[in-house]
């Protein structure tokens, strides 16, 4: 058989759990009959719970120690190690990507022959992308945030424009059409980026009326989630930033998010369809993930940059090519992984040589990590944890606050065990491996060998006057975000180890 064809199918903010063949009451027949050809790995996560970061893992293959962002930095270039798209081009395979990339600078192709992007109305950081001419060559320019929505809240209306125009379709069709112009003399590496289900909550009619009669789940509530004051203070600092909704209002917002991930679920039956059309399916590796979750008000919290089950584990769903024995059908494979194990699986896969620099591990392989490290922000927000799989301690600096968690008894995080007599050994054995993970400005959390952290800040930052980021009519493009932060990065952006 021929070198077999990848697509790699991220979406963005679509939690781990969020899966029919889960348990949970969203529609996605799609993902769940390709799970059951294949492999899902339940323990999937995110090393780094946020956009940048977490695709600099996929990318890459390392850790945010080693790719240099754990704080997402938008103006921050890639660093210099080789990208899963480059190293599959220097093995002969053609490489093409649709979708978000979050790079900068935005047209920078990270080693892809050719990129059709889509960077969620973002003209400010210098690049209009192909989506936004998209709409412009309709006699619709600057219309992509016309609906009124911001990118990072969770108020929902149905999309404003035709079903064609929407990002979701758009991105299926243009991979249909680079699949379809694909050079037939050499195996391809594909990747669908899908914005959705990010905010904007805006998605078709059609896919909210789904929902409509639908019974939703109600956010999970932990013990440790009701004394507000008492939570440490990046935890404080969310629940003002998204104040706390009515029951009716989270349904209707988890019923508007749960209608973006059909949506996509229904649309990758145009890419998959494609390639069966085109004869390419059988010989062609198939996974899909993303790049974090969003907690959807688990524990009066929401959206990412979080370590909690709902923020940081990701769905892995990969399907090898027909007739490769190291991808079984139908299986739940419960070892640990992360993002960084997306580069060394494919390439494996593919009989492709993995660089040396890559750190992750591949997921058909023999080897097995017995604990993964995930780390996000510095300073107040600094946020870290560490898991074995069974056991997870999240730690947040400012306040010196630690939380321990029993996955397998208590797989929804609603009892804190950091205080249970029972636990300290497991709670120290955490402790101890977080030590050893600690670099940069984290090393000054440390007193004679122990965690003591920072104290919290007395205040909270002034509400947000710019609506969580709301876009305005994007046409012409507004000015250069020139601020400190968008041009040279943020403080203790450590580069590659």
């Amino acid at each position: 058989m021929r070198q077999p064809n990848v697509l790699l199918v991220t979406a963005d903010h679509w939690p781990g759990s969020l899966l029919g063949i889960a348990g949970r009451p969203v529609l996605t027949p799609t993902l769940d009959y390709l799970a059951r050809l294949g492999t899902r790995f339940p323990r999937a996560y995110s090393e780094s719970p946020v956009c940048i970061p977490a695709r600099r893992s996929l990318m890459t293959g390392t850790s945010p120690r080693t790719h240099g962002d754990r704080q997402f930095l938008p103006a921050a270039p890639m660093p210099s190690l080789p990208t899963l798209a480059q190293t599959f081009r220097d093995a002969g395979y053609q490489t093409n990507a649709v979708g978000k990339l979050h790079v900068y600078p935005q047209r920078d192709r990270i080693g892809f022959d050719d990129v059709v992007l889509m960077e969620e109305g973002r003209p400010q950081l210098g690049a209009v992308d192909d989506y936004e001419m998209y709409l412009a060559d309709q006699g619709l320019a600057g219309q992509q945030y016309a609906h009124g929505l911001s990118n990072n809240d969770y108020q929902y209306r149905p999309w404003h424009l035709a079903e064609s125009l929407h990002p979701t379709n758009w991105a299926s069709q243009q991979m249909a059409r680079v699949i379809k112009r694909r050079d037939p003399t050499r195996p391809a590496f594909w990747y669908l980026s899908y914005s959705s289900p990010h905010p904007p909550l805006a998605p078709l009619q059609a896919y909210l009326d789904l929902y409509r009669d639908r019974d939703i789940d109600v956010p999970l509530m932990g013990d440790w989630a009701k004394p507000a004051e008492e939570a440490p203070y990046a935890l404080r600092g969310i629940r003002q930033q998204w104040p706390e909704m009515s029951s009716q209002e989270l349904a209707d917002t988890r019923k508007a998010f749960y209608a973006l991930c059909t949506h996509i679920d229904h649309q990758l039956r145009i890419v998959i369809g494609t390639l069966r059309e085109e004869e390419l399916l059988d010989n062609t590796i198939i996974l899909f993930t993303s790049d974090h979750g969003d907690m959807l008000g688990d524990h009066n919290l929401w959206a990412k940059r979080l370590f909690y089950e709902s923020s940081a584990r990701v769905p892995m769903i990969l399907l090898g090519a027909a007739g490769d024995g190291r991808v079984a059908a139908g299986k739940a494979d419960n070892r640990l992984v992360g993002l960084a194990d997306v580069m060394p699986t494919l390439l494996e896969l593919a009989g492709v040589p993995v660089p040396e620099d890559v750190e992750g591990l591949s997921m058909v392989g023999s080897a097995e990590r017995r604990m993964l490290y995930g780390e996000f922000g510095v300073g107040s927000d600094a946020t870290r944890m560490i898991t074995d799989s069974r056991h997870k301690l999240i730690y947040y600096a400012a306040g010196n606050h630690r939380q321990l968690f029993d996955l397998a008894r208590d797989p929804n995080e609603l009892t804190d065990l950091a205080n249970s007599a029972e636990h300290q050994g497991i709670l120290g054995e955490l402790t101890g491996r977080l030590l050893d993970e600690l670099h940069g400005s984290d090393t000054s959390w440390l007193a004679d060998g122990d965690l003591v952290g920072t104290a919290a800040p007395a205040e909270f930052p002034s509400n947000d006057r710019g609506l969580h980021g709301v876009r305005g009519i994007q046409w012409p493009p507004p000015p250069l975000d020139r601020t400190p932060e968008r041009v040279v990065g943020a403080p203790d952006a450590a580069g590659p180890a």
